[in-house]
């Protein structure tokens, strides 16, 4: 592995922590945004191809933007001056899924509500789908679509060059998530340090609400009244 993989491996195992531990501390226990303020979709055709994808887990807003955004982020080199290529959009691609993959099981991995002891068939209503040893089938649905990203690349490039570096990526992810495994009860320590009791300094901060709450959802049943010009008010206007 050369240099510059080694260090895009590092980078992305960075991001993938760093994505696992943000939704950690915006969701807590409860993961797939089940208690946020967001939406939720499994009707509708959307909702069902996007369920049907994705093991019957429900659309949320929550995870439009989640995935969404690390996805263009990967995109940003073809706009600093790095030429697209096919090969290149694929390889790109496959790295999406495999930090993915990383990200969502560093999640389980770091959150003391799980850990790795919790993390298993029956106790995560959102992978509700066959479980192979350890893990889910998305995760290995999610490696081999990374692998077989990364062999079209190769294939693109006429080389096998994106297929190796792409397999010393895995294997540089596979080795630092090992290692986190390992670590991970320092990091339930650090969580549980920061929440004791007495700690949080809410109360000593001088808040105020926003000016309009009654235009969010602040959780519980939605009940949120119709926008203007919205097909409920033509209605009621007739």
């Amino acid at each position: 592995m050369s240099e510059l993989e080694l260090g895009r491996t590092l980078l992305l195992y960075a991001w993938a922590f760093g994505l696992a531990g943000i939704e950690i501390e915006i969701e807590g226990g409860y993961g797939w945004a089940e208690r946020l303020p967001t939406w939720f979709r499994s009707r509708g055709a959307v909702g069902r191809v996007y369920g049907a994808a994705m093991g019957r887990r429900p659309l949320t807003g929550y995870h439009v933007y989640a995935f969404t955004i690390p996805l263009l982020l990967l995109h940003l080199p073809y706009v600093a001056g790095v030429a697209w290529t096919l090969a290149g959009e694929l390889r790109t691609l496959a790295t999406f899924f495999a930090l993915a993959v990383v990200w969502d099981y560093l999640w389980f991995v770091l959150n003391p509500a799980y850990t790795v002891r919790r993390f298993e068939r029956g106790k995560v209503w959102w992978f509700e789908v066959p479980w192979i040893w350890r893990f889910p089938l998305d995760y290995y649905a999610g490696v081999a679509l990374s692998l077989g990203l990364a062999g079209l690349s190769a294939w693109a490039a006429g080389e096998a060059e994106p297929l190796r570096r792409h397999l010393w990526m895995l294997a540089g992810l596979a080795v630092l998530v090992g290692l986190t495994v390992l670590a991970a009860p320092l990091y339930h320590r650090w969580y549980r340090h920061m929440r004791r009791a007495g700690a949080d300094d809410r109360p000593a901060t001088a808040t105020f609400p926003p000016p309009a709450p009654e235009e969010t959802w602040a959780g519980g049943m939605p009940d949120l009244h119709p926008l203007a010009g919205s097909i409920d008010d033509e209605r009621r206007t007739r």
